[in-house]
């Protein structure tokens, strides 16, 4: 089960002043589900503006309703060697977005599991928080002594030519619990919670 204080602990930084995003990526995919294009940049060199509406999508997973349209799922153990999905997000995450084909790889996958009949965007969101050392009152003490680095991912309708709306589903990855990384577990979103499959 996922601590909705830890998720919220997440969202508090998600904004213009306090936010520590690394990178932005994605990719547009037509009705057709084939790839219209794909972006890949540097958050802060992001206008002002487009900052604020990127982290209000990254935001809407990890601040939805948790454990009913957020839930956390375990990659088993059969399922993190190579070539598995769960080694692909590592790689991704561990590059900061700085490999191309890796994302290439990912959208593509998106793109055959992801049947929409409808345009719509992929958003990849890299970000590391440095996770302050809390007392029993919740008061900070101190310096951290972690490094959380994730990835959020967002899929987004398209509501005019290349302007994403609010995420349909989309991931945290690894997932955050009890303040620290739970790096075999995700955070799956679904706008319509009815979608997760048990």
């Amino acid at each position: 089960m996922l601590n909705r204080e830890d998720m919220l602990e997440l969202t508090r930084r998600m904004t213009p002043s306090r936010t520590s995003m690394t990178r932005i990526a994605g990719c547009y995919m037509d009705e057709d589900g084939e790839i219209d294009g794909t972006f890949n940049t540097n958050f802060l060199n992001l206008s002002p503006g487009e900052r604020k509406r990127n982290l209000s999508i990254a935001k809407a997973i990890p601040f939805s309703r948790t454990n009913e349209q957020l839930r956390e799922y375990a990659f088993p153990a059969d399922r993190r060697g190579a070539g598995s999905m769960w080694q692909l997000l590592a790689a991704i995450k561990s590059c900061g977005l700085k490999n191309d084909a890796l994302l290439d790889t990912f959208y593509e996958l998106v793109r055959e599991r992801y049947r929409e009949r409808k345009a719509y965007a992929v958003y990849v969101f890299h970000d590391r928080y440095d996770v302050p050392v809390k007392a029993a009152d919740h008061m900070r003490l101190g310096e951290s002594e972690e490094v959380y680095e994730y990835l959020i991912c967002a899929l987004c309708p398209l509501t005019g030519e290349y302007e994403p709306g609010m995420p349909e589903c989309g991931f945290l990855f690894p997932s955050f619990s009890q303040r620290s990384t739970d790096l075999y577990k995700a955070a799956v979103f679904f706008a319509d919670e009815r979608r997760h499959i048990i």
